[in-house]
């Protein structure tokens, strides 16, 4: 064959391949929580997350093989952002409440107790100030982490005990676990905060390590806390902002627009889905832990405006920090009780007045 069929065939299989329909991309994508699949959080990853990101994908030409890594599989619980970051998932759950000092504004809501008791409000506020204050995206770009909307928020907290609690007085020499922040709710209380986590409470309480916890009630029936904290007192304490869906940025950028967009549809079924099914389980995690021995009492009005004003002033003193970090932290805290207001709740306390 002379030199220039050669050619004419080459160009003619090109142009062949070039008219077949392109393949379809196939993408590998790990996502991360250290926390099991018994908590509505994780959860919801697999029940509504993942098929509303397939659903948007279909007809795109991209697919995605999902790699659930849930329950300390990939990361521990706290160690989910340094997997994102490190490329290790390209998508996780991030529980910010684990996170204060990396992720400390984000943290506005346990730096803020007896606000609102309502998830969606937490929610919506919080998601507000992603949009509204630059630095709350830009502290999650600087762990190389992109922020695709909503989260998750913890139903309305309250304390449970292996000891009777009718007043703050009653707290005093016990000690109390708490997650990450909301240590700072026993301040000035009497008693003992010590830092757990959801993994470790029951078998705290039972040997002793401390005298009770501080817990939202979708979590605190399913880990069966009352077996060994069986006073529950409704503090309302309220609901927290406890995670954000992200993904790593450098892996996002460059995703094609599809798949972006896919990611932040999944991210938005995924809170409404979870906030939906956490509100229908309020109720009867109450009545479970109940029926499991359980002595639900709530603590008074009186009482609760006592506790709110016997903390210190938590709030400014995270805002300064923040704000000698170069972070927005002021901004934050007046935006965020701002927006509370706005929603008509009433507050036991106004962090906002210094």
């Amino acid at each position: 064959m002379t030199f220039r069929a050669t050619m004419t065939a080459a160009c003619a299989l090109l142009a062949g391949a070039v008219a077949l329909p392109a393949q379809a991309d196939e993408i590998n994508v790990t996502v991360v929580n250290g926390h099991p699949p018994v908590f509505l959080w994780v959860k919801h990853l697999t029940e509504t997350f993942i098929p509303t990101v397939n659903a948007r994908l279909e007809g795109t030409g991209h697919t995605i093989r999902w790699t659930e890594a849930y329950g300390g599989t990939l990361a521990a619980v706290g160690g989910e952002l340094e997997a994102i970051e490190d490329g290790l998932a390209e998508v996780g759950a991030v529980p910010t409440v684990f996170e204060p000092t990396s992720l400390p504004l984000q943290n506005v809501t346990y730096y803020t107790p007896f606000g609102t008791s309502d998830p969606q409000v937490v929610i919506d506020a919080v998601d507000r100030l992603h949009q509204d204050v630059p630095g709350m995206i830009e502290s999650w770009q600087s762990y190389n982490a992109e922020y695709l909307g909503g989260g998750f928020a913890l139903d309305n907290y309250l304390l449970m005990t292996n000891f009777p609690v009718a007043s703050v007085d009653d707290l005093s020499g016990h000690k109390i676990g708490a997650p990450g922040p909301a240590v700072n709710w026993l301040e000035g209380t009497g008693a003992v905060g010590v830092a757990g986590n959801l993994t470790t409470y029951y078998n705290d309480i039972q040997t002793g390590v401390f005298d009770g916890t501080i817990v939202f009630p979708t979590a605190a029936a399913p880990a069966k806390l009352q077996e060994v904290a069986p006073h529950v007192l409704i503090t309302d304490f309220g609901a927290q902002y406890a995670g954000s869906l992200v993904a790593n940025k450098e892996w996002y950028d460059a995703q094609p627009a599809e798949v972006q967009e896919a990611l932040r549809a999944g991210a938005a079924a995924y809170t409404a889905a979870y906030i939906a099914e956490q509100n229908a389980r309020v109720e009867a995690a109450l009545k479970q832990m109940e029926e499991g021995g359980a002595k639900i009492t709530k603590l008074s009005p009186e009482e609760r405006a006592r506790w709110a004003a016997a903390l210190p002033q938590i709030a400014d003193t995270w805002a300064k920090n923040a704000d000698g970090q170069g972070l927005p932290g002021s901004d934050v805290l007046s935006a965020y009780i701002g927006l509370l207001k706005e929603a008509g709740v009433e507050l036991a306390r106004d962090w906002s007045q210094r």
